[in-house]
């Protein structure tokens, strides 16, 4: 508690899905400065922006969570977007704040940046043993680019940069927009909206063998503040509840939270995407002592419960 209570902090995506819930574990931690730069008055991707955000802001560390993401259907409409986007902010975040000597960079990678056919459950170590799955490959690899800048500036410039990759991410406050939302959130809008109108079945995408990992947000906001504290090296860290279910078997486990009685129709012409994800989370446990705490199913029913109480 005491390392919080004189830091500043500027938090980029603060106002975000995963932002918020981090931004209120640092405010639980005594943490009593901590900027939020919204795009409107801070383009992340200009040069002149961030100077003036830290010139505001004084921080003493940077967490860097903004990101332009989405789920499979987003990354194949917007490939370049998030490309640019995405790697202009990380460099230049990263860049000025090595200039102007700030203390500590935390940047949050993501598990788009391993190979598409890694072995499970997949090692830090494995990161550069392949091309990343196409879907999600201009995405994936402009946060990767993080892990080599964090990397370099140790390497020559003593910076203490450090690299987090949380596997997929779920919780109260998701995104639910047909248009960019993950595989969970658009499973549970689309099974609440079938049983409301009583439809007879669902159409999801791919064909339910492909395998993920999910972390509840709070996990994986107490995960960056442990790290941020506690971590001090540019070898990357996996931030994972370390289990594995198939899209088939999360499908039907959704389908009985949310009560939907109808059909599963599989549109095998659509991409399953990366075939399996799951993470060794063996790193992040010895180095600053995380471990996931909360269960899949008692998430899950957290998740859907805000879905229904606040979005429909």
């Amino acid at each position: 508690m005491i390392f919080w209570k004189t830091k500043r902090v500027v938090l980029t995506g603060g106002a975000g899905f995963l932002g918020r819930v981090v931004k209120a574990q640092l405010e639980a931690r005594g943490c009593k400065h901590i900027i939020v730069p919204r795009s409107a008055q801070f383009d992340l991707r200009k040069t002149a922006a961030i100077r003036k955000l830290y010139a505001q802001a004084r921080p003493d560390m940077v967490i860097h969570l903004a990101a332009v993401v989405g789920g499979i259907g987003a990354n194949r409409e917007n490939p370049g977007r998030f490309f640019y986007d995405n790697l202009m902010m990380g460099v230049e975040l990263l860049e000025q704040a090595r200039q102007l000597g700030i203390a500590k960079f935390v940047a949050i990678g993501t598990i788009c940046a391993y190979p598409k056919f890694c072995p499970v459950p997949f090692k830090e170590d494995k990161i550069w043993d392949g091309y990343p799955e196409e879907t999600n490959a201009p995405y994936g690899l402009a946060k990767k680019m993080l892990l080599v800048q964090s990397q370099a500036y140790r390497q020559q410039y003593g910076y203490n940069s450090i690299y987090l990759l949380p596997v997929n991410l779920y919780g109260p406050g998701d995104n639910f927009s047909w248009e960019s939302s993950h595989v969970i959130p658009a499973l549970i809008r689309k099974c609440v909206e079938a049983r409301q109108r009583k439809d007879k079945y669902i159409t999801v995408w791919g064909t339910g063998r492909a395998t993920r990992e999910f972390l509840y947000v709070d996990d994986a906001a107490r995960g960056i503040v442990l790290a941020a504290q506690k971590y001090n090296s540019s070898e990357p860290v996996n931030l994972g509840a370390g289990f594995e279910i198939s899209i088939n078997k999360l499908v039907d486990l959704i389908v009985k939270l949310t009560r939907f009685r109808g059909d599963i129709l599989w549109d095998a012409t659509k991409p399953d995407g990366q075939p399996r994800r799951c993470l060794d989370t063996t790193r992040a446990r010895l180095e600053f002592g995380f471990e996931a705490k909360v269960s899949f199913e008692k998430g899950l029913k957290k998740t859907i419960a805000w879905y229904e109480q606040n979005l429909l």
